[in-house]
């Protein structure tokens, strides 16, 4: 296995796989529209669509933590249900697809999202950087 080095803090940390580069074993570009997103353009994205939620929940419900989730959900649901990303997503230059390139379907939005706030199924990830949140949805979340 070889070890890659680091590139920008958007693109996360060197990868040990056997394949040269996440997503190559499922006919993903190395770089460019159409690769694997990367940890670091992940991590904005969600710390941006959680800081839009609280931020709805402090002027509507007092930062109900309850409140920030459900909204959070709601908004990852809608919008990548919908249009393949969220606000984050779209900020980052990324798109939840299928792994064939289609749209996602609003059902997978939902299911999706519901393992996202498991937190648990993000955590761990295959050697293509999908978490089980998108193993399970059949879905990868690229760049655009």
């Amino acid at each position: 296995m070889e070890r890659k080095d680091f590139g920008s803090w958007l693109e996360g940390p060197p990868q040990l796989s056997n394949q040269e580069w996440p997503g190559k074993r499922l006919g993903r570009p190395e770089k460019g529209p159409g690769s694997v997103a990367r940890i670091g353009r992940r991590v904005a994205a969600l710390l941006l669509d959680w800081g839009i939620a609280m931020l709805i929940s402090m002027f509507f419900f007092k930062s109900d933590p309850t409140a920030n989730l459900i909204i959070f959900a709601a908004t990852q649901m809608l919008f990548v249900g919908v249009t393949g990303h969220s606000i984050g997503h779209r900020v980052f230059g990324m798109q939840v697809q299928g792994l064939d390139g289609s749209a996602v379907k609003p059902l997978t939005g939902i299911v999706r999202t519901l393992l996202i706030c498991l937190v648990v199924p993000v955590l761990f990830s295959d050697s293509d950087q999908r978490g089980y949140h998108d193993r399970f949805g059949k879905t990868i979340l690229v760049r655009i």
